[in-house]
């Protein structure tokens, strides 16, 4: 009789703390999917949910949760609940200690302790908390946290490029566990962007690759509801130029989180845009238009290369080719990365210039360029019923253009940058 009244009150307690589970990942989906025009609106959400929650799960007395087990529950999920908010708690820290002390074996536990000890800032002890839980067995969500904090770990390291291969790595391995899991390709995504830039800006590859896991990632309904990813998305292809794209992906970002500086990357774009817009379809005199550009068709090129006009480009890379023009205007807009300028070549037709990778001093206005390999596309796009249409060529790197018939010194060289948004 006895031990049928104990296996009954255990079974209560299992069910009290089922519960208490259900409510701890309900708080979690409300702090990854919930964006409210008012911020404080989500914090006052989550403090009476976790309220809720952790009356509930303290509705089981101490002497109801006397197994190990049941006690290592108890605090796990304690100690997830009160670290649901965005800043460390050590109360959060201590359950989650007491948790793994009581139960090695719970890789949850492991894996909430270090993205707790994160908030704190040790990301040594971080990394042990994800490793020790990696030990007990593979996981899909420590190995992408895991794949997140090294690259946390790479910023300011002798061997980022080392430690991002780590990172992408382990990304991967957490795709294997799942290959439909949306945050796992979305982390993916980031490794693949970030590896990009740690690797000198250069290998277009690694922003299409960043690409595709995104897309992977938006075919999960739980991570389309996640504005970063499409930010990120759209960062990219803001940098590769897709212009249609990425406005499209900052406009899905704001729609879901109003308090993300989307919006504003969108209006930013299309004050850049009108003012292109504006400048190619102004009226510069011919007259002018010849006297600035009459001395181009005499610039001497290195034979290797061929003399070409914005008309005879084709889309893409233009190798053994280069075009000559003179800088007509920079073109000031509200970030700092790319440089634009309207550019005029000898046959009077302007276009756009993009730089990338050099400092805002290097071109001026006036400036003869002689661009070689010309990365050229047409851009054609719409934005609220508005057209727009203009050409342009790209360049990445100092090797790519001369200035006044000079290579550019290589002080003028920078290095480019846009950032991932996410959360530890």
């Amino acid at each position: 009789m006895d031990v049928n009244l104990v296996s009954e009150e255990d079974a209560t307690t299992d069910l009290v703390m089922k519960k208490a589970a259900e409510a701890a990942e309900n708080l979690y989906t409300i702090r990854d999917t919930y964006f409210p025009l008012n911020p404080d609106d989500k914090i006052s959400k989550l403090q009476s949910q976790s309220q809720i929650a952790l009356n509930l799960l303290d509705s089981i007395s101490p002497e109801q949760r006397k197994l190990p087990t049941q006690r290592a529950m108890y605090e796990y999920l304690k100690g997830k609940i009160l670290d649901v908010f965005p800043e460390y708690t050590k109360q959060a820290e201590d359950h989650l200690s007491k948790a793994v002390k009581l139960n090695p074996s719970l890789a949850d536990a492991w894996l909430c302790l270090g993205n707790c000890i994160w908030k704190k800032g040790d990301l040594t002890a971080t990394r042990n908390c994800y490793t020790l839980a990696l030990s007990k067995g593979p996981n899909k969500r420590i190995l992408s946290q895991l794949s997140m904090l090294e690259r946390r770990l790479a910023q300011g390291a002798d061997n980022q490029e080392e430690i991002v291969a780590e990172s992408i790595k382990h990304a991967k391995e957490a795709i294997a566990l799942d290959v439909k899991d949306g945050n796992s390709w979305y982390n993916l995504g980031n490794a693949c962007l970030t590896c990009f830039f740690v690797t000198g800006a250069w290998d277009h590859s690694k922003l299409q690759q960043a690409l595709k896991a995104y897309q992977n990632a938006e075919k999960d309904k739980n991570t389309k509801s996640n504005p970063d990813l499409f930010f990120n998305c759209a960062t990219v292809n803001t940098y590769l130029e897709n212009y249609q794209r990425a406005l499209s992906g900052f406009e899905a970002a704001a729609s879901i989180d109003p308090s993300l500086n989307a919006a504003e990357e969108v209006q930013k774009m299309i004050n850049l845009f009108d003012k292109l817009d504006s400048l190619l379809k102004g009226q510069i005199k011919a007259k002018r238009l010849a006297s600035l550009t009459s001395s181009l068709a005499e610039v001497r090129l290195n034979p290797s290369y061929k003399r070409a006009t914005i008309d005879n480009l084709s889309d893409g890379l233009n190798k053994t080719f280069a075009v000559v023009g003179k800088v007509l205007f920079f073109v000031k807009h509200e970030n700092n990365t790319p440089l634009f300028y309207l550019v005029c070549d000898s046959n009077q037709k302007c276009f756009v210039l993009t730089v990338y990778g050099i400092s805002n001093d290097a071109i001026k206005e006036g400036d003869q360029v002689t661009l070689l390999d010309p990365n050229f596309r047409i851009n054609e796009f719409s934005w609220n019923e508005k057209r727009y249409e203009f050409r342009s060529v790209r360049v990445d790197f100092l090797e790519q253009v001369q200035i006044n018939g000079k290579p550019v010194p290589p002080h003028y060289s920078v290095r480019s940058s846009i950032y991932a948004q996410h959360k530890p």
